[in-house]
């Protein structure tokens, strides 16, 4: 078992972290930054490439089902809201359903698709977009400072980076850690805490945060 003085830097703002929580059913070590006040995973503890392939294609995310569409809409009902048609976006981090680009491409938008595992077209990563979605997706990054960094390289000029995630909120305990089902899911990595998410919009030059539970929009 880690101790409490365990020296870790947080992977997102690389300040200090502390010993938060050991999973004693799957052995797990979760680190929290006493900086940004994420929570994450210890390092050993992430799954290698193919096992987390191999998660991801048990996710049953059908383009065309109804109530997929709608759990992705705070962000297609933004990008319509803030973007005129025919604007270019990137859907990053789609798997193997990418239903947003689905969704916004029927309205009359433009898409790009990345995924490491189900759209590797690293060609679109020299590209520059109005706007880039990002959902259920920054959990998953193993390093989220060079993430971001890279997304923010990729915007224009007045575009928004539209993430989805569930976060910590301040009154976070670690008992209501260990009873939350987000944790559960093994290709989850990372948590981000409203603090985190400031020094994301302040680090990376964006002029705008809105944060809701349902849609957090950085903006330029």
């Amino acid at each position: 078992m880690p101790e409490n003085n365990l020296s870790c830097k947080c992977p997102l703002c690389f300040f200090e972290t502390s010993m938060f929580w050991l999973d004693d059913k799957s052995d797990i070590t979760y680190l929290k930054c006493n900086s940004c006040f994420s929570i994450f995973k210890e390092q050993s503890s992430y799954l290698n490439p193919n096992l987390e392939e191999q998660r991801y294609k048990l996710h049953q995310n059908d383009i065309y089902d109804t109530a997929y569409q709608n759990f992705v809409s705070p962000i297609t009902d933004a990008v319509q809201k803030d973007f005129d048609k025919g604007s270019l976006g990137l859907d990053y981090g789609c798997g193997p359903g990418p239903v947003i680009s689905y969704v916004l491409e029927n309205k009359g938008y433009r898409f790009k698709l990345y995924d490491p595992f189900f759209y590797p077209n690293e060609e679109y990563l020299d590209f520059s977009y109005h706007f880039i979605s990002c959902c259920e997706v920054m959990e998953h990054f193993f390093k989220p400072h060079e993430e971001f960094k890279k997304l923010r390289s990729l915007l224009l000029a007045g575009a928004k980076l539209y993430c989805k995630t569930n976060f910590i909120t301040n009154s976070f305990s670690v008992d209501d850690f260990s009873q939350w089902y987000y944790k559960d899911d093994p290709t989850h990595v990372f948590f981000y805490s409203t603090k985190a998410f400031h020094f994301i919009k302040d680090t990376f030059g964006f002029s705008n945060l809105q944060v809701s539970k349902k849609l957090i929009t950085f903006s330029l």
